[in-house]
């Protein structure tokens, strides 16, 4: 039986998930600067890639060996792994060879919505009327700028595919919510290793190259830190606060990537990305200042 949440697992919580927004949200306008030059499931295997050498080796130096899952995690980690590490990445990077990446960022608000829905009709936790107007606001902006963000059917299929990561993506954070109790660091080392090796494989077999050694060490890079830490960060959010929660605060990650992408890409924005963002702003400050009446009766009483 989960224990309650209290104030200070929510704010806690929050901050931890913030933290893992704001490094995946670097991490979709600096892939978007390497994948015109690696193919795209070749470079979602070398971020995930990076990911688990980088927290493997970590863990190895802080003394840590034995993986911490028990039997009955089995099921969570295959599914989070498969969903997570190897369909959702390989979508993303393939929407970002024809969207532009605050397009794909603000596009990457969905994530969200997808997992608070998962949380609400799969996993029975508690259903709250603001977020749900929170989703309605956000899944507009997303319809708004799918439909306006580019031009033909190239940038269609692109924000489709953005969106279909976003779906993997929420099935991970649900499953991984299951077995967040174990060890955050080992939970994303082994969703890394494995998740990198199986997208760098097929994407040799598929007669894709190797990339150089720059680009190859950029990716593990930013996988790292956009994929791995941020991993952990999420993990350790869905402890405090569960999927639903940890969701909408990561929510916050599409607007750092946004703006990045126009800050540093140079991306073109009109009145689409403005009315988009707008929407998915309100959305996800109606997540944010969300306060279920059990969190304000627990917090009263402490």
């Amino acid at each position: 039986m989960k224990r309650p949440f209290i104030l200070g697992d929510i704010r806690r919580g929050g901050l931890f998930a913030i933290a893992a927004a704001a490094l995946f949200g670097a991490s979709t306008p600096a892939a978007k600067v390497v994948v015109g030059d690696v193919p795209p499931l070749m470079l979602a295997g070398l971020l995930y890639l990076g990911s688990g050498v980088g927290l493997t080796l970590f863990r190895l130096a802080s003394g840590r060996v034995r993986l911490p899952f028990s039997r009955r995690d089995t099921p969570w980690l295959v599914v989070a792994v498969l969903f997570g590490g190897v369909v959702g990445p390989a979508l993303l990077m393939l929407g970002l060879t024809t969207v532009t990446g605050s397009a794909a960022s603000l596009l990457l608000t969905l994530e969200g919505v997808f997992t608070a829905l998962i949380a609400w009709i799969v996993f029975r936790e508690p259903f709250n009327g603001r977020v749900g107007l929170g989703m309605v606001a956000i899944v507009a902006g997303a319809v708004l700028l799918a439909l306006h963000g580019g031009s033909g059917r190239a940038a269609l299929g692109g924000a489709l595919a953005v969106v279909g990561a976003c779906l993997c993506w929420a099935i991970d954070n649900n499953c991984t919510s299951r077995i967040a109790e174990a060890d955050a660091a080992a939970l994303a080392a082994v969703k890394g290793l494995v998740a990198g090796v199986v997208n760098v494989s097929l994407a040799l077999v598929a007669g894709a190259a190797l990339p150089s050694l720059g680009n190859a060490a950029l990716s593990a890079l930013i996988g790292l830190l956009g994929y791995g830490i941020s991993l952990v960060l999420f993990v350790l959010a869905l402890r405090e606060v569960g999927a639903a929660r940890s969701g909408a605060y990561f929510s916050t990650a599409p607007f750092l990537g946004a703006l990045l992408s126009i800050l540093l890409l140079r991306d073109s924005w009109g009145a689409a990305t403005v009315g988009a963002g707008a929407l998915m702003a309100l959305g996800v400050w109606l997540h944010l200042t969300e306060q279920s009446p059990e969190n304000t009766v627990k917090s009263s009483a402490t």
